[in-house]
């Protein structure tokens, strides 16, 4: 009979008991390797579509599709023990219908072995977010700023600031909260209304560009730890630079090829060691 103790995860029960309780930390994660090194210390790994953009190299997210996400998804499956893990659903998969979602996050979540879905939207997803629920699909919720919709909003810009605007964020609170979300990210949001909604919704608030009372915080891996460069949005704070080390190490190594002092006899196979001096 096996001994092995596995590890409880995270799950989304867990994950709502937190409202004004213990922040929920998030980070995103979209390979193993970087799973197993957030997993200890995360509620959340996120993997964000925003791999399109840190991974691929891609303007917005828009060009992300299924495929991608589920080949990620499950490489954080792979490298993650403890923390629950939550994939986005991509542009255009969740928008078209209630039944065409369900289809598409029901694979998500088969292929993957991750326990929940993210979808942006607020009241007009309200409906599709409802119908998941229902089925079986645990649905992270996304307002405020959301990328998915760019275009329309005419670019990446804080949100909330005119008091219509305001009042549709808080709406849009509202609406994925009584469909059945066990949380929702509030995105690039000004402060006073993340702050409002926070007190107002019975679901924990995890915030990004938000406010510090928010119910918990996520940021992209790769931004706090200096390993994306192309642009530093105002609302991340760097904990590491990782990114000057990485080319260090690379300008050392590509160095001592070339003066052939990489590799040496140790690093070979085949090679017998040097017999020990008799005493």
């Amino acid at each position: 009979m096996s001994t092995e103790i596995r590890t409880k995860r995270v799950t989304t029960r867990d994950i709502r008991a937190r409202k004004g309780g213990e922040p929920v930390v998030v980070l995103t994660a979209y390979t193993t390797p970087m799973a197993r090194l957030l997993d200890p210390h995360v509620d959340i790994l996120l993997v964000g579509d925003s791999l399109g953009m840190v991974l691929y190299g891609m303007d917005t997210t828009l060009g992300v599709t299924l495929e991608m996400m589920i080949a990620h998804g499950r490489a954080v499956v792979r490298g993650s023990e403890r923390a629950l893990v939550v994939v986005d659903m991509p542009f255009g998969s969740t928008q078209e219908s209630p039944a065409r979602a369900f289809r598409n996050c029901a694979r998500v979540l088969a292929e993957t072995g991750a326990a929940a879905i993210k979808l942006e939207g607020g009241r007009e997803m309200a409906e599709t977010i409802r119908f998941l629920t229902q089925r079986g699909v645990p649905v992270m919720a996304h307002i405020g700023l959301k990328p998915q919709m760019v275009n329309t909003a005419g670019g990446f810009r804080a949100q909330g600031r005119a008091e219509d605007e305001a009042a549709a964020i808080r709406g849009d609170a509202r609406a994925v909260a009584d469909a059945g979300a066990f949380c929702v990210v509030v995105e690039g949001t000004v402060e006073g209304v993340a702050r409002a909604l926070t007190n107002e919704i019975a679901i924990p608030t995890i915030g990004i560009g938000a406010s510090p009372a928010c119910d918990g915080q996520v940021l992209v891996s790769d931004d706090i730890l200096g390993l994306f460069s192309d642009f530093t949005p105002k609302f991340v704070k760097r904990y590491a630079d990782l990114g000057p080390i990485v080319g260090d190490a690379v300008a050392t190594y590509a160095a001592e090829v070339r003066a052939r002092t990489f590799p040496t006899l140790e690093h070979c196979f085949g090679v017998a060691k040097p017999r020990e001096p008799r005493s």
